[in-house]
């Protein structure tokens, strides 16, 4: 019966080609190894740049939501600026659509007053 074990032990031991045994089907080094390293390598780059996109498409989620607050702000702003100014507007119509007779005699008066005083400023020199 120990004959046979060590048979059976004998064949399940598999020699590769440079005299190291290759148990469990030769895995480890037929290059399956290397290949299984270079993607648990390239599964974590992969994971890290996920990772980097996802952080970064958080912080531009949080940036837009932000720029989203601010100009609904600046539209309230512009909004009550925007009243404001046809408030004013509507008073300038108002005075406008006065008497502009008077206006322009007034105006004309005082444009002859001060061309009067400057002349006489300048004749005292």
């Amino acid at each position: 019966m120990q004959g046979v074990l060590k048979e059976a032990c004998l064949l399940t031991v598999v020699f590769t080609g440079d005299g190291a045994a290759a148990g469990s089907y030769g895995y480890t080094n037929s290059g399956y190894s290397v290949y299984e390293e270079e993607n648990d390598r390239l599964t974590e780059s992969l994971r890290s740049k996920v990772s980097a996109i996802k952080s970064l498409s958080i912080e531009i989620g949080t940036e837009v939501k932000n720029q989203n607050k601010m100009l609904a702000e600046m539209e309230n702003d512009f909004d009550s600026t925007g009243g404001l100014l046809g408030a004013t507007m509507g008073r300038l119509r108002t005075l406008s659509r006065g008497s502009q007779t008077k206006l322009l005699c007034y105006m004309m008066l005082f444009s002859l007053f001060v061309f009067f005083v400057i002349y006489w400023i300048i004749k005292l020199r």
